[in-house]
């Protein structure tokens, strides 16, 4: 059994897929982080960034107590070679796999997120800001979209690569962004849309939160924390 402490964000989404993809048994302990639960003690105890998603491998291969593991790469990692699926075992296969894993770590996360926030939650609308993350989505949407050209799937076969991209994709109109300028990546998007256990992923998440997370009481929560 996996415990996942959950929230019906992008990070949220990718690990509830692979879940899905696998049929692991899972438990949903939702944290809802438009009210602080992120940072209450006993989470913080498993995700010490405050930051979902987490889990906690109660059966871990090594046969000790519970594994705790935070960062969705990381889990998702975890998961894979847990279950030896979604990830080659070829060295390879394996790092085409990873790169793209950390390329949405490290990119297409981080930078669709900001986007995020400055066309849609900051306070004031700041044009720099907004031009700056929505032309660097523009950018990664190209990279994605080149990526894809003659391949079903982003390394190849169907892998955690693809788990983690899809979610930071799906709200790309409100990143300003036209799927018809990357016919390669609507494809694909189109494709992981039909997945039964992407489905099963994104109607789990309308069963845990139906509303906005980033409401005008969550904004201090969410925006104004400092390292006190």
């Amino acid at each position: 059994m996996i415990e996942l402490y959950y929230w019906t964000t992008p990070n949220g989404h990718k690990i509830t897929i692979f879940l899905e993809e696998t049929g692991t048994p899972y438990k949903i302990i939702p944290i809802n982080i438009a009210t602080g639960a992120q940072f209450e003690e006993d989470f913080l105890k498993i995700a010490p960034n405050n930051r979902i998603p987490a889990i906690r491998d109660m059966a871990p291969t090594d046969g000790g107590a519970p594994l705790s593991i935070f960062e969705s790469g990381a889990i998702l990692e975890y998961l894979a070679e847990k279950t030896q699926k979604f990830l080659p075992q070829a060295p390879r296969a394996k790092y085409e796999v990873l790169q793209w894993l950390y390329w949405q770590m490290a990119g297409l996360g981080p930078m669709a997120g900001q986007n995020h926030h400055f066309v849609q939650y900051a306070p004031e609308q700041i044009p720099y800001a907004i031009e700056r993350y929505v032309k660097e989505t523009n950018r990664l949407y190209g990279v994605l979209n080149k990526r894809l050209a003659g391949r079903d799937f982003i390394a190849g076969d169907y892998s955690i690569a693809d788990m983690a991209c899809y979610p930071w994709i799906v709200p790309y109109e409100r990143q300003r962004q036209n799927l018809d300028d990357f016919p390669d990546l609507k494809r694909w998007f189109t494709a992981m849309a039909e997945r039964p256990a992407v489905q099963r992923a994104y109607a789990k998440a309308k069963e845990i939160n139906a509303t906005p997370t980033v409401t005008p009481q969550a904004r201090a929560i969410l925006f104004g924390q400092t390292a006190r």
